[in-house]
């Protein structure tokens, strides 16, 4: 098989619908244990400022405390979660406590609590 250039690439790739070039980087994280996902990042809080009025809370981080007994099921709902790959979904799980969603809005962030509760984690919201 003759080895394609990176311009041939590029070009074969905008022939591709979304929905095809989709499909192709799920099948590339797949294969190659990998995620095309910016990393999640663990950022400090800004203290409020000064005489600032306190308003409702509209982003949330969605921790995982524990994985519990089912840590496949929960390595699963995290890949699921974060599109991550296998072996940085386990880190992730191995490494609990952990951030999984950063910044998430207040019905995802229930949502994935909730997944990861069903796959039997223990999960906090910050």
């Amino acid at each position: 098989m003759a080895k394609l250039t990176t311009e041939q690439l590029i070009d074969a790739f905008k022939e591709l619908s979304l929905i095809e070039l989709s499909e192709f980087v799920k099948a590339f994280e797949e294969v190659f244990e990998v995620t095309a996902a910016a990393p999640v990042a663990v950022a400090a809080a800004a203290p409020a400022a000064a005489g600032e009025a306190a308003a409702e809370k509209d982003s949330f981080d969605v921790v995982l405390e524990a994985a519990g007994d089912q840590k496949i099921a929960v390595i699963k709902e995290v890949r699921a979660l974060t599109n991550l790959g296998l072996g940085e979904a386990k880190a992730l799980v191995d490494g609990a406590p952990a951030t999984v969603l950063e910044g998430a809005n207040k019905d995802a962030a229930e949502k994935a609590k909730a997944a990861l509760e069903g796959a039997g984690a223990k999960v906090t919201l910050k």
